[in-house]
């Protein structure tokens, strides 16, 4: 039986702008010709928050996906680092929960697999009881539905077991969770994902 795992420190190729700060953070002490342009992003691939500087003369909106990997890059100059989520902008967070909910909905098959394939994280608690709303009875329904068939999409889950009405949801707000830093599990966000047998 093949079980979900987990790699840490994966890298970003690609970022999703949530917010630009052309003349940096309002916050920022130093004379407004000192300070640096930011981009907050959202890394595409593994949720994490990041704080990007641009090339000079660059702009950008929210959803604009930008190049942050290995080599040439051709609008980001470096990347400052990880961000806390409490340093996000407003506009960052507004962004945020749209731009979630089209990257789950583009990943669906990875998702749909951890509903098919999570395992125990210990002898009383299974990876699944980390989504929100989904606690051990749920959890159960869910082990014995996919021992049956696996599952093939978030619909097909909401058919198969009811009591989950939005597995999609409970992913998106566990990324969230996650984000936040709500939760000492990280079962999403800054994880890559891989299945073993």
């Amino acid at each position: 039986m093949q079980q979900y795992v987990q790699k840490r420190r994966p890298k970003e190729e690609l970022a999703i702008v949530l917010d630009f700060l052309k003349n940096g953070y309002p916050d920022d002490p130093r004379p407004l010709h000192r300070r640096e342009p930011i981009v907050q992003a959202i890394g595409k691939a593994h949720f994490v928050i990041l704080e990007l500087i641009p090339q000079p003369d660059q702009f950008f909106k929210p959803y604009d996906e930008v190049y942050i990997g290995e080599g040439k890059r051709d609008k980001i100059s470096y990347i400052k680092g990880t961000l806390p989520f409490n340093r996000l902008t407003q506009t960052a967070k507004t962004e945020l929960m749209f731009i979630l909910e089209k990257m789950v909905t583009d990943k669906e098959k990875l998702f749909v697999d951890f509903y098919n394939k999570s395992g125990p994280i210990s002898l009383r608690a299974h990876q699944l009881e980390l989504l929100p709303g989904i606690g051990k009875a749920h959890a159960k329904e869910l082990l014995a539905e996919r021992e049956k068939e696996p599952f093939n999409s978030f619909e097909d889950i909401k058919k198969r077991v009811t009591s989950v009405s939005d597995p999609k949801k409970a992913v998106i707000n566990r990324i969230l969770a996650e984000l936040e830093g709500r939760d000492r599990y990280k079962i999403f966000v800054g994880v890559n994902h891989s299945l073993v047998h």
